[in-house]
């Protein structure tokens, strides 16, 4: 017999060894006050499928759809249903499920060399979809010498998955089938077929969009938000990504064997200065209109996704037009510490727009724009307080205000300014390569990995810190951030194809320090598992302008 500690009640069992998480769950549910459907479970915190086998003494900790490893699960059982269904309608057509857009995933689909899907044949996917799930099919777990792997994806045609599996250091890889169809997933997947309740398939753009439940309510699906801007700056890094071969991490991974990371990381670098001329050129261009004579620069954008440094290299640029750009932070406007707000639990809420004094900053503002000179303040974050250090700015002939923080597309900031004097910015890190076709890799996970490096190298705080912040940091930025989005004149894709390769020397080690004993393990484990896809690269080619500098150090801006 062996001991299962649940860590749902706190309470301990004895358990025959070999037992399913499931057939162990089936047995406590009765105990446990889990409000929505189990889908997963931790074991010693590290995320496992309801069919693990625990074979020795272990805590456990069953997760439902309120819980982001059970809802990367539950998704992912999802995107297999719907690759079965594509593969069986349509047997020579090409399944991509490229990233996440309007609260689903955006799935580009052909069914044959180059016809996109019908309404018509959305509709016959959808319903073959239903068809497995009301079945109740089992996902079946394969292990196998990685060798062997390699071979079977090749005879079903997944070159995709025998680039990523060639160029991985593993010796043995799992696969899974549903069914005769197999595919590979990079985590655990539902039992069956059956679990998974909710769902949709629409037509979108020329794809689909594959609908999932909200993770914050898991009883509906999450609300399809248009976004059509966030769309297209996706559609272009794809198109780059086609144009470049590097499709896929397999790509990149055998490029970086053939000797030609120096080179991708100057095509990387170049791409991404090409845009910010582009984006220079079109705020000059505004700032000569006569009729919407631009003054004010915006730019937001969400943790970790190079702000500071896509600013500092924006003004470098606009500098070459002619212009003379003032930078300003929101974060100097932040309100002294003792009037932050709270959360309920007594947290500081550093993401409220609350946490701005927007009257003073917009005062300010304002004064600026009439030609007066204004000392600005500076916030000192060691004692909390907003200081006056004598810094003062003045617009002068060609001047330009550069407003850079998490708020600065938020209306409730600058409505008092008129709209004509505005270009918006939004900055985000849109990850642009896929592990395959089938698995997407989430554009948080390259900021949290950024913000993981950064907090570690300037001594702020641990990874396992980090990692239990970051919850807090989405949430604000599902409030406070990406509402505003969509309404920036211009968006800045601040990721780089070959940055997971250079990211992993610098995350392995900080990652391997997360103790295994915290709750906080579960997110370094995954992430680990995560950037071993990767080759590694070293950082030495990267340039000190690059916004890479800003989370692995040595930029050649000062912070």
């Amino acid at each position: 017999m062996i001991q299962i500690r649940c860590k749902n009640n706190n309470k301990t069992y004895s358990f025959q060894e070999g037992s399913t998480l499931l057939e162990i769950y089936q047995k406590l549910q009765p105990e446990l006050q889990i409000p929505y459907q189990v889908v997963s479970a931790k074991v010693n915190n590290a995320s496992q499928g309801l069919r693990f086998r625990v074979y020795q003494s272990r805590d456990v900790e069953y997760v439902g759809l309120n819980n982001t490893s059970g809802m990367r699960i539950y998704v992912r059982s999802l995107c297999f249903v719907l690759y079965k269904a594509c593969s069986e309608i349509f047997p020579e057509s090409r399944l991509y499920i490229e990233h996440s857009i309007s609260n689903g995933f955006y799935c580009n689909f052909y069914t044959r060399a180059a016809d996109h899907a019908t309404a018509a044949d959305v509709e016959r996917i959808r319903e073959r979809m239903q068809q497995i799930i009301d079945s109740d099919m089992a996902f079946h777990h394969r292990e196998a010498p990685t060798e062997d792997a390699v071979r079977i994806f090749r005879e079903h045609g997944n070159i995709d998955k025998v680039k990523l599996l060639e160029t991985s250091d593993r010796v043995y890889s799992d696969y899974y089938l549903l069914d005769e169809t197999v595919d590979y997933y990079y985590g655990a997947l539902l039992p069956s077929t059956g679990y998974i309740k909710l769902w949709g398939l629409e037509k979108y753009q020329d794809g689909l969009l594959l609908r999932v439940p909200d993770m914050r309510n898991p009883t509906m699906l999450a609300p399809k938000v248009d976004q059509p801007r966030t769309f297209e700056t996706f559609a272009e890094y794809v198109r780059w990504s086609v144009i470049m071969g590097l499709s896929n991490v397999g790509d990149v991974n055998h490029a970086i064997k053939a000797g030609h990371a120096s080179e991708l990381i100057q095509v990387s670098e170049a791409l991404q200065e090409k845009k910010i001329v582009q984006i220079a050129e079109e705020i000059n261009r505004r700032y000569l209109d006569t009729e919407r004579p631009c003054r004010v620069v915006l730019i937001t954008g969400p943790s970790s996704s190079g702000k500071t440094t896509f600013c500092k290299r924006l003004s470098i640029q606009l500098k070459a037009c002619g212009l003379k750009p003032m930078s300003i932070s929101t974060d100097d406007y932040f309100v002294n510490r003792v009037d932050t707000p709270k959360f309920p639990d007594g947290r500081y809420d550093f993401d409220n727009i609350s946490a701005v004094d927007s009257e003073t900053m917009v005062r300010d503002l304002n004064a600026l724009l009439r030609g007066e000179r204004v000392e600005v303040p500076e916030f000192n974050f060691k004692t909390g307080l907003r200081e006056y250090n004598g810094k003062k700015l003045k617009m002068g002939r060609n001047s330009l205000l550069l407003i850079e923080g998490i708020h600065a597309l938020n209306p409730a900031l600058t409505s008092q300014i008129e709209e004509s004097l505005k270009f918006r910015i939004y900055i985000s890190c849109l990850t642009s390569i896929s592990l395959d076709d089938h698995n997407w890799i989430p554009t948080s996970d390259c900021r949290l990995l950024r913000r993981i490096i950064r907090d570690y190298n300037v001594g702020a705080f641990t990874a396992q810190q980090t990692i239990a912040q970051w919850p807090s940091v989405c949430e604000g930025e599902m409030k406070w951030i990406f509402p505003y989005q969509e309404t920036a004149d211009v968006m800045f894709n601040s990721a780089l194809h070959i940055e997971f390769a250079v990211l992993r020397n610098h995350a392995e080690p900080i990652l391997a320090s997360v103790p295994k004993n915290s709750p906080e393990y579960c997110e370094a484990h995954r992430l680990l598992k995560f950037i071993h896809y990767f080759v590694a690269v070293s950082d030495k080619e990267i340039p000190p302008t690059s916004i890479m500098r800003e989370f692995v150090g040595g930029s050649s801006f000062k912070y």
